[in-house]
């Protein structure tokens, strides 16, 4: 396979390559998160037409050879080998909008596959692993697995080095152990970064909320509990502020812990800074 042959595999089989699937797109172009990073709002745009990425974070423009060596930090020769292996038959002249994507669960399981156990002790995440599954899913024919944590409406979060996404109904995680005190976070790392720093916080036993995305809280309007206190553990950015006071107008005594981790961006980074 030369160049130019390997720049005119679709982009999207590349990106599929590696689980790598869009967060928003419209047909022409899509949103991933970018691949060297975490973040919370996707950055890497990829333009489906011009078979092309555009990392807006960092201002690095890609094609399918240099997307291959970023991901996997090879050389131009390595990156032509392990794209002459992709399937690249595409006779379609344009791309169509994808209207709801269908996907099958393949098999859930208990936590074993190495590449996940290294990215969850990437994100010093050992402990508490009880709340976390392996997952194996197909979605439009390929294969993928990753980390699965499971919310109120039996959807999944899935991670993984590369994907974030949400199988099935987006919904709220809600942990109980009948108590009076309530802790709400935004992603299951962060509850789980917590947890393994009790010690720190203060092992209290308490009732959870994971919203597993900002755009939830709405969704605790209506939640009849009565309790006594009420802490909040959300990212400190913008979303994070902004939800943060959505939460003390539904909940008027709910502290704002933040400034426990007040140099570090969420708990989790917190967690991985010490």
């Amino acid at each position: 396979m030369n160049i130019q042959q390997a720049k005119n595999i679709p982009i999207r089989k590349v990106m599929e390559s590696f689980s790598l699937l869009p967060n928003k797109e419209n047909g022409r172009v899509a949103f991933y998160f970018a691949l060297d990073r975490e973040e919370k709002t996707p950055s890497l745009s990829v333009n489906f037409i011009e078979n092309t990425a555009f990392d807006y974070g960092t201002g690095k423009k890609f094609d399918n050879i240099s997307l291959i060596q970023t991901i996997k930090k090879c050389s131009v020769s390595d990156a032509l080998k392990y794209l002459s292996a992709i399937d690249h038959s595409y006779t379609e002249t344009k791309v169509t909008a994808k209207r709801g994507t269908s996907f099958k669960i393949l098999a859930i399981k208990d936590l074993q596959h190495p590449a996940l156990i290294q990215y969850l002790h990437s994100r010093k995440i050992n402990l508490e692993t009880h709340y976390l599954r392996e997952i194996h899913y197909e979605i439009s024919g390929k294969k993928y697995f990753g980390i699965a944590f499971e919310n109120n409406s039996g959807g999944f979060e899935i991670r993984n080095k590369y994907a974030k996404l949400c199988l099935g109904k987006k919904d709220i995680t809600v942990i109980k152990n009948n108590t009076k005190r309530l802790l709400i976070f935004e992603g299951f790392l962060d509850f789980l970064s917590f947890k393994i720093l009790s010690g720190f916080f203060g092992n209290k036993t308490a009732d959870y909320i994971i919203l597993n995305s900002i755009s939830q809280i709405y969704l605790l309007r209506n939640l009849a509990e009565n309790y006594e206190n009420i802490e909040l553990y959300l990212d400190n950015d913008h979303a994070g502020d902004k939800g943060t006071i959505e939460l003390q107008h539904i909940f008027p005594t709910a502290k704002d812990q933040r400034y426990l981790y007040g140099e570090c961006k969420d708990v989790n980074e917190f967690l991985m800074s010490k």
